[in-house]
């Protein structure tokens, strides 16, 4: 039970602060492309939305950092023994993410709020890209101690610990890479899906402003191309990314393409439904194409659930290393769900964009607001099924989860849970009003306060 509530509470924490950090990423990114174009165009029209988003990118900034507090004292918390037994691994890549990324982040986003108006133009445009810099850095090495959870290299056991030898190895992790570029193009796509939603909604409304409305039909053509290029490719990293899980983790991409048995000219299945010991009873499926996506072969063999479980049993002892398989395969489906849905409304927008009916078309401006929540669904179930179908392990092919949990009573796991569940909404709830009443908020006029027009508390 200890182990269970532990395994809920890391995940509430932890999904909870994702939804902050894609989106301060590619509102760093969006802020300082208007930037630029304010700064060599002498445009005061980007530089209005450079502030407007400026202060959707602080509101969401201070919540992420709170959040990410509490997430890394939960390795302390409630997971002693892994962190006992990996201290020696993520010490390092933590503590660079600590010392480098997010001082040169605090550091820049403070020149950049309150150097307006004092540092020169170009000077403070440098700013907001280190700022942005620092948030990609972030992401590197927060993901350099989890990809070595899915792929650990670099190391040897110790005396019951994960002992460090090759730091380039970690850094150099091959599924380091590929799940990176995953998912900071995850983050511009779930910028420039929020950005795009607010530009079309503000453009109507607006429609009695001439001048907010034409800045925001710029920003929504902007935010329109910035939206379809990262989700593409957002998906070519994807397909990237589950090549390599397939070689590292392969029961993992086994449970997420609905794989029992291993098949040669696999299909790929579109709707699995098992019964309480997971076996399939109904299955719809496309014959060939998972062997098309596994290995660019029709005929490719691809190991399914059943085999690997034996080979697993037979290389770590008796036990059941099977993840849980319908929550894999349908947190995979709903992630691809959301890319594709995010593409379609991408390239309907960039052909509108081409009519120069963006802003006009009340369908679209629908569409795009719907579609403001998809990429936190997307980032939500990629990791649901990244770290659920990793289990029974910990790290991966060397700790188990069970083995990893501190020696806490229930009832403070469950008490801490509740408390976070409790103190969430209410940062939840709050980012919210926020974020809503500074999308309404009317575009600030040339020339006023930088402090007021950018810090979220000086403006309310």
């Amino acid at each position: 039970m200890t182990l269970d509530l532990a395994r809920w509470q890391f995940a509430v924490v932890t999904i909870f602060h994702f939804f902050f950090v894609p989106l301060t990423i590619g509102l760093s990114f969006l802020v300082a492309i208007m930037q630029t174009l304010a700064y060599r165009r002498k445009d005061p029209g980007w530089d209005r939305m450079s502030r407007f988003f400026g202060r959707l990118f602080l509101i969401n900034l201070a919540v992420g950092v709170v959040t990410g507090i509490v997430l890394e004292f939960q390795f302390g918390l409630n997971w002693s023994a892994y962190s006992v037994f990996v201290g020696n691994i993520f010490g390092a890549p933590l503590a660079i993410e600590g010392l480098l990324a997010f001082f040169l982040e605090s550091t820049f986003v403070g020149l950049w709020i309150f150097g307006r108006g004092r540092l020169s133009p170009r000077l403070h445009l440098a700013t907001i890209w280190l700022v942005a810099v620092g948030t990609v850095l972030s992401v590197l090495f927060i993901l350099a101690a989890n990809s070595w959870m899915q792929h650990p290299v670099g190391y040897k056991v110790v005396h019951g610990q994960a002992v460090l030898t090759n730091f380039w190895l970690i850094l150099g992790n091959p599924t380091l890479w590929a799940s990176f570029g995953h998912t900071v193009l995850a983050a511009f796509t779930t910028g420039g899906a929020v950005a795009l939603g607010i530009c079309v909604w503000r453009a109507h409304r607006d429609r009695n402003d001439p001048e907010s409305r034409r800045a925001f039909q710029r920003a929504a053509h902007l935010t329109t191309i910035f939206l379809l290029v990262s989700v593409v490719l957002t998906a070519v990293a994807g397909d990237s990314l589950a090549r390599e899980m397939n070689t590292q983790e392969p029961m993992k991409m086994a449970a997420a393409e609905g794989l029992y048995h291993t098949t040669s000219g696999a299909p790929f299945s579109l709707v699995t439904i098992t019964d309480l010991s997971d076996q399939p009873v109904v299955q719809i499926r496309v014959p060939h194409v998972l062997s098309l996506i596994d290995d660019l072969s029709w005929n490719g063999q691809v190991p399914g659930i059943d085999n690997l479980q034996a080979a697993d049993i037979a290389k770590y002892g008796p036990g059941s290393y099977v993840p849980m398989i319908w929550l894999v395969f349908w947190s995979f489906r709903v992630m691809v769900g959301s890319g594709i849905v995010l593409i379609l409304l991408g390239l309907w927008g960039l052909w509108l964009a081409r009519k120069r009916k963006l802003t006009e078309n009340v369908w679209f401006r629908r569409a795009a607001l719907f579609a403001i929540v998809l990429p936190f669904v997307a980032n939500t179930s990629g990791w649901i099924m990244t770290e659920a179908g990793r289990q029974p392990w910990i790290v991966y092919g060397v700790m188990l989860t069970a083995k990893g949990v501190s020696s806490v009573t229930v009832a403070d796991v469950a008490t801490t849970l509740g408390a976070f569940v409790l103190l969430y909404t209410v940062l939840g709830v709050v980012e919210a009003v926020l974020m809503t009443r500074s999308a309404r908020r009317p575009l600030d006029e040339p020339g006023d306060d930088a402090e007021k027009s950018l810090v979220p508390g000086l403006v309310y």
